[in-house]
């Protein structure tokens, strides 16, 4: 598959987070030749956050990790599989689960019920969890505390490079380390966490105020984020922080804009992998009554396949923007309305602005990344979310995918 033109000139350089180590290996879950799977051991002392799907049909690995959060601080292990989702997989999809988590805890010393797992890929096929089982050993002697970024590259599914972002926060004069790793490139919409993500941390904070801490930066990130309107059964976030730095951040303020950085990096990098884009797009609102209401229209113009079309085509088609304000369920009032293209305005006081210029807009347009920008004129209401385009390819990808 070839490489997003908006991806990142390189994989980024991340640090070595003490208390966690890494492995990933080919268990031919659906392709030969190719890493699909796995592993990261977290030292006793860890303690794990998540966030997940809202889906009604989300995974079995979903559900086991959900029932599993908040469990103490003794050691624990994720375990990621790419090529099928174990979702839409009834009783089998639970007993997929539980013989993974018993294997790595067999292979580990780690209690099964520390034992994270997720899957993704393919919906409704049986997993072939004994391929998965069988290469646990292999996962735990090749544990390494550098190799998170081919555990990157072994979450991937459509992605057409693998997503890494990491930060360093200075406090009382020591430094935290965070990083993180993401994969995400269809059926992306937000209603938590629309992907997978694993971000580490050697801060130290006791798990209610971390898992607070992440569903606050989640609505300001990944819920921000819509490649196609299509929230996945498997979605999962999981923040993970092994306290070996002994810096407690509970409610540190640096801590959280740091990771905030690092979740928006990875957000993005999804979007930007949206499966067939060619342009990043920022949807700004602001004006609206509310910022429930601002949001209203941010996704419905977001999620417009007309709209994502005419960015796609490079065509400054302000009237499709219209007519996602005044399908999107917000208050609004066509003659207060005023739309841009980045500073380039289109549309004012209910109709085309007198110095809208054809010519500027269609040139902006052929921008890699493109702010639309509308304001409601109605109050103090704001709203942004990322998107990207729609376009040949995105039918392309998702029409054989099975096959």
């Amino acid at each position: 598959m070839a490489l997003s033109p908006l991806a990142p000139a390189a994989f980024p350089d991340l640090p070595v987070i003490d208390g966690v180590t890494f492995a990933a290996a080919q268990a031919g879950v659906k392709y030969k030749n190719r890493t699909d799977v796995m592993l990261a051991v977290l030292a006793a002392g860890s303690t794990v956050a998540g966030v997940f799907t809202r889906s009604a049909t989300r995974s079995a690995p979903v559900l086991d990790c959900q029932s599993k959060l908040g469990a103490g601080d003794g050691a624990a292990a994720i375990l990621v599989n790419s090529g099928n989702s174990n979702a839409f997989t009834g009783k089998a999809g639970t007993t997929s689960v539980a013989a993974i988590c018993d294997a790595v805890a067999a292979a580990t010393g780690i209690d099964a019920g520390r034992v994270f797992t997720a899957s993704t890929g393919v919906i409704g096929e049986p997993l072939p969890h004994d391929r998965i089982v069988a290469k646990i050993d292999e996962l735990k002697e090749a544990q390494s505390p550098t190799a998170m970024n081919d555990a990157a590259r072994a979450i991937m599914t459509t992605d057409t490079f693998p997503k890494g972002s990491t930060q360093t926060v200075t406090i009382d004069g020591k430094s935290v380390k965070i990083a993180g790793i993401a994969k995400g490139s269809g059926m992306i919409a937000p209603d938590m966490a629309t992907m997978l993500v694993y971000i580490f941390t050697d801060a130290k904070i006791a798990w209610q105020p971390l898992q607070d801490m992440l569903g606050r930066l989640t609505d300001r990130t990944f819920n921000n984020i819509t490649v196609d309107s299509d929230t996945s059964t498997s979605d999962s976030l999981m923040l993970a922080a092994t306290g070996t730095s002994g810096v407690d951040v509970t409610g540190n303020a640096a801590f959280e804009e740091a990771l905030h950085t690092v979740m928006l990096d990875l957000s993005h990098q999804v979007v930007r992998d949206g499966e067939g884009a060619t342009k990043f797009v920022t949807i700004k609102v602001t004006g609206a009554a509310s910022d429930a209401n601002a949001r209203l229209v941010a996704m419905a113009t977001a999620n417009s396949p007309l709209v994502k079309t005419a960015v796609a085509g490079e065509d400054p088609n302000w009237g499709r923007i219209v007519m996602a304000v005044g399908k999107s369920g917000a208050q609004a009032d066509r003659d207060t309305l005023t739309i841009r293209l980045g500073d380039l305005v289109l549309a004012r006081d209910g109709w085309r602005a007198p110095e809208y210029s054809e010519e500027k807009c269609a040139a902006y347009m052929k921008n890699p990344d493109i702010d639309i920008n509308i304001d409601l004129g109605l109050g103090s209401g704001t709203s942004t979310v990322w998107t990207c385009d729609l376009t040949h390819a995105y039918i392309t990808i998702n029409a054989d995918y099975r096959s």
